[in-house]
């Protein structure tokens, strides 16, 4: 798409949602000391004295599993906001605190160093665990056979019976070893009676599946009781099985849903600023043996499945050799309300040798925009979303989105629309973009403006890229069913050149 000329914006604004969005992870302990109102999670409390030692002076214990420790730990920071499902770096490293830390001054002891079959097991069990997590603990609550137990279930029991279950479910793990090294972590950081609950529950888990009798829900009912049958069946909050499934069809929805279930691709771009080709880059990654297929849209990327944390060791991305990029998204100027964010814009633009030519502005878009004098030909407003385009990526947002952030993040997508509008030269273009597949917060918000301002009008999208992501409406929109990548939305308008900008003549 183009972008860039005169004055290029991006314009990604961040609303104060009750998201996953915004998260900040702490380098402190967990403490579960306080329960909140909203939380029905009953309260763990790690074994005595493990917040005030060092880590260093914690006992190592090689017996218990390095990346089932990590994956419990972590999967119980995200769960309480204290983390993302992001992925970890060659020295075991997430959201920028060290995991093996939270490991031991959570649970009490250390664990060997995580090697890099370690790392790609945490990489996989968390993001699993999270994106089955409806499905899952509807088998553990019904192999339980008693919700109570189930909702009383201490926070660390809980995520080490998600892990055993996702591993011998969706990984297809060997089975006994599966129980004996989680009933053997549950023993070392709880007690022998967790351990003991964790070894029947695991075992009745195996013989229901050797048996082919699962307790799986039947789709079947009304549309609200097929609708819950599949949130469980595939893992998803109820009310986006009904969205999708009023908007796109049942059939569809499936599909969807087993998209955002699939193990995310990543797309590496490489440096041409550096001189680097994509035939240097794919070179490279057959050096490093790293399973890859060449992007079949933009001549720059390649797209992979496995092998990033090979690409993070080998230095490709410190060097600046490449960037992870998927191929939806554009690079632009930024004028952001999170420094933070601007920072690591700067730095990224430096390490990719463009950052002459990036100019940061940190403010309120909609302030900005009313008291900045200067108008630009071309500006790129992308908008903050629901994100449901990159569920397959983000495995926790769809448990952190409610339907009534659609209604919130609709308002700021006007408000923000409105602001970068004024900011728009007569003759020049606007562009709104999204990651999201949701018609309300794509179609429906460009109508909506073009209703408030007439001076603008449809630029069809089929000039600037491949006609199959092109829609009949002119817009651009990535879609994961049908083309393999992150879903994503974008409308090109442009000013009329005798209008006049922000009232003025």
């Amino acid at each position: 798409m183009e972008v860039g000329s005169t004055m290029a914006h991006l314009l990604p604004l961040r609303a104060s949602l009750p998201a996953a969005e915004s998260h900040k992870s702490s380098s402190k302990p967990l403490k579960f000391s306080k329960r909140t109102r909203e939380s029905k999670t009953p309260i763990y409390n790690p074994k005595k004295g493990s917040h005030g030692a060092s880590n260093k002076t914690q006992k190592l214990n090689l017996e218990v599993s390095p990346h089932r420790a990590v994956s419990a730990v972590r999967l119980m920071r995200i769960e309480l906001g204290g983390a993302f499902a992001d992925l970890l770096n060659e020295k075991g490293k997430g959201s920028g605190d060290n995991e093996m830390g939270y490991v031991a001054r959570t649970l009490g002891f250390r664990t060997r160093e995580l090697d890099y079959r370690d790392l790609r097991l945490v990489t996989d069990i968390v993001g699993g665990t999270i994106r089955w997590r409806r499905f899952l603990d509807y088998l553990i609550c019904s192999i339980c056979h008693d919700e109570n137990t189930f909702k009383r279930m201490e926070p660390l029991l809980l995520q080490i019976l998600r892990i055993g279950f996702y591993e011998i479910i969706k990984l297809d793990m060997p089975r006994y070893a599966v129980v004996d090294e989680n009933v053997r972590l549950a023993k070392v950081a709880l007690r022998p009676g967790a351990g003991n609950m964790v070894n029947g529950i695991l075992r009745k888990l195996i013989l229901l599946q050797e048996n082919n009798s699962l307790p799986l829900p039947k789709v079947e009912g009304d549309e609200r009781t097929q609708a819950r049958a599949l949130a469980t069946l595939y893992s998803h909050p109820v009310w986006m099985v009904r969205r999708w499934t009023k908007c796109i069809g049942q059939e569809e929805a499936i599909r969807l849903m087993a998209w955002n279930n699939s193990d995310p691709s990543f797309s590496l771009r490489a440096n041409r600023g550096k001189g680097v080709s994509r035939a240097d880059l794919v070179m490279k990654l057959n050096l490093l043996q790293v399973p890859h297929e060449l992007s079949l849209h933009l001549d720059d990327f390649v797209r992979m499945k496995t092998g990033l944390q090979i690409v993070i060791q080998a230095g490709l991305l410190r060097d600046g050799l490449c960037s992870v990029q998927d191929e939806s998204a554009g690079m632009v100027t930024a004028i952001d309300i999170n420094k933070g964010r601007l920072r690591i814009l700067k730095e990224t633009g430096k390490l990719h040798q463009v950052d002459g030519v990036i100019s940061t502005i940190h403010a309120d878009l909609r302030i900005f925009a009313e008291k900045n004098p200067t108008k630009g030909d071309k500006v790129l407003l992308d908008a903050p979303c629901s994100g449901l385009g990159v569920l397959s990526k983000r495995a926790d947002l769809r448990w952190n989105r409610k339907l009534e952030d659609i209604e919130q993040l609709k308002n700021l997508q006007d408000e923000l629309f409105d602001a970068a509008s004024l900011l728009v030269k007569p003759g020049g273009v606007l562009i709104y973009s999204t990651c999201s597949i949701d018609p309300e917060e794509n179609e429906e918000r460009v109508a909506a403006f073009l209703l408030r301002h007439p001076e603008f009008s449809i630029d069809p999208v089929d000039r600037y890229v491949p006609s199959d992501f092109a829609t009949e409406d002119g817009f651009y929109s990535s879609n994961p069913i049908k083309h393999s990548l992150d879903g994503a939305f974008a409308a090109r308008l442009v000013r009329d050149s005798e209008s006049r900008c922000g009232g003025t003549p």
